[in-house]
């Protein structure tokens, strides 16, 4: 069986820390023994800050995700789209229109002129 020892704290710290412990651990050694570790394994002070809380870096955080979003949504509309609509412009697959050249147009006029008819036959002559 373990020997248990009294330690003197003030009523409102031993208050704040039966509720902490009721709360996170199954008893107040357990708890008390894994703060000391933390500190211990961690090679810091109670006393230090350890710099901004988790709330403060999300909100930061927040704030520059919604910045990279604007940047690449502006960059979308002025850049990538135009960009895709001219190189798709360029690839479509449409049949150039077949424009006749000077000397070949003198040629096609030439040989729209008739120059033999056939002879109609009339029924009426047999």
């Amino acid at each position: 069986m373990d020997i248990f020892i009294g330690i003197r704290f003030k009523k409102e710290t031993a208050k704040r820390f039966q509720e902490f412990s009721k709360t996170h651990f199954k008893s107040h050694t357990e708890a008390m023994a894994t703060m000391l570790d933390f500190f211990f394994y961690n090679e810091i002070s109670p006393k230090e800050k350890l710099g901004p809380t988790g709330r403060t870096i999300e909100a930061s955080l927040k704030k520059r995700i919604n910045a990279v979003i604007a940047i690449m949504r502006d960059m979308e509309k002025s850049q990538t789209k135009p960009t895709v609509a001219m190189l798709q412009s360029l690839f479509e697959e449409t049949e150039p229109k077949k424009k006749p050249l000077i000397l070949e147009k003198k040629v096609l006029e030439e040989k729209q002129e008739v120059r033999f008819q056939e002879k109609q036959n009339n029924k009426n002559e047999f």
